[in-house]
């Protein structure tokens, strides 16, 4: 692919990585993009990189556009190594490019290339003319590393946001539009889940710093550019950093013989019965990532395990490990489970959910052996209760 103007004598200049199928144990079933952009001005500016396996397919995108030993500025609006990992190929060619990063950013670069590069320390507000244009820089700390900032370009009233309003998705297209808001919608959906959750009062903050920007193209650094669904992207950004979840409920499980699905499917029949829609997922079957990104939507989550050796079943388990470290709020809670004769499988459940502060209305549910008829319609009952007061919740 060639390299692809989206604004005058801007360039997305990344590259592609159609294959890849896990990131930091994130499922990318549709791969990803790594985009790095070009800006030709009196001083030529490249602002990202690409992953270092993608240096060339970078490379040879740059020099369709212009020498790349004549870049003037590289903008590092990121340390981790999927932005910045071809930052010291570049340059050794770019010799005398300095480097425009945050001051987290420009400690993190020095640990990690071990390089002394000429750097340009940059902080919010901060600007540099490159002639007929200006890049000003926003520092948006813990969105979603400390070193992390957004260059804007206002007379193209351009965002490059770099990891925020961005997506896992390898695509031949470069725009939203190319490629439709329901599959970026999922998309995005999943990649805030499972990287940006935790930063949701730094995502405010720093929604709020660039609300104040002409904003007509938002060009991050993974996935698509957005240009026709922007307003779309933002309200969605303000609703997921505010933990605003909907009037839905997911049940997420493991079971060993069987038991522990059968009281899974009777909290489906109450929570159905009070008009609550439901999604279920097995954790045997389902990756956490997936079923991450059904947590994002749902105000109402309960978890199930049968106790093994005095714990949960490690799917279980590494679930809600997962689902502890992103710290969703404001999120109804609920344990579930079977046993033979322990029985800690459902305590520990409900002990992970109690410490991510979720209200946890009502008593857990642990039947020993296989749940008979009467027990499980005391279940259908409590899934009931659960979906009447979804209706009650405003979140």
């Amino acid at each position: 692919m060639k390299p692809i103007e989206i604004k005058p004598k801007i360039f997305w200049v990344g590259g592609i990585d159609w294959d890849l199928r896990n990131f930091h144990g994130y499922l990318t079933q549709r791969g990803s993009t790594y985009n790095a952009y070009l800006i030709l001005d009196e001083k030529i500016v490249l602002v990202d990189t690409v992953k270092y396996y993608l240096f060339e397919e970078m490379l040879s995108r740059i020099k369709e556009v212009v020498d790349p030993s004549r870049i003037d500025y590289i903008v590092a609006n990121h340390v981790e190594m999927d932005h910045s990992g071809s930052l010291s190929k570049i340059l050794r060619i770019a010799t005398n490019a300095k480097v425009i990063t945050s001051p987290h950013g420009e400690k993190g670069l020095r640990r990690h290339f071990k390089e002394e590069w000429d750097f340009k320390v940059v902080k919010s507000s901060d600007s540099v003319n490159i002639g007929k244009r200006t890049l000003q820089f926003f520092l948006t700390p813990m969105v979603h590393w400390p070193d992390s900032m957004a260059t804007y370009v206002p007379e193209e009233k351009l965002l490059l946001p770099n990891d925020a309003f961005g997506q896992h998705i390898a695509s031949a297209e470069r725009f939203d539009d190319q490629v439709g808001w329901n599959v970026l919608y999922q998309e995005a959906a999943k990649y805030y889940a499972n990287i940006v959750l935790p930063y949701g009062e730094q995502v405010k903050k720093a929604l709020e710093a660039l609300s104040a920007l002409n904003i007509e193209m938002v060009a991050p650094s993974h996935g698509v550019i957005w240009r026709s669904h922007l307003s779309k992207i933002l309200e969605a950004y303000q609703k997921w950093a505010d933990n605003k979840s909907e009037n839905k409920a997911l049940i997420a499980y493991d079971t060993m013989w069987g038991s522990t699905e059968r009281i899974a499917y009777a909290l489906r029949d109450g929570l159905e019965r009070a008009g609550a829609p439901v999604t279920i997922r097995n954790l045997k079957t389902n990756h956490i990532s997936d079923v991450m990104t059904d947590v994002l939507s749902s105000r109402a989550v309960l978890i199930g395990s049968p106790t093994l050796n005095n714990g949960m079943l490690p799917t279980v388990g590494a679930f809600l490990a997962y689902l502890e470290g992103l710290r969703p709020k404001k999120r109804i809670g609920f344990a579930f489970g079977s046993y033979g004769w322990g029985g800690q499988a459902v305590k520990k459940i409900q002990a992970i959910l109690e410490t991510l502060k979720w209200e946890m209305p009502l008593k857990s549910i642990n039947f020993q052996y296989v749940p008979d008829e009467e027990e499980l319609a005391k279940t259908i009952k409590i899934g009931e209760e659960l979906g009447n007061l979804l209706e009650k919740k405003e979140v």
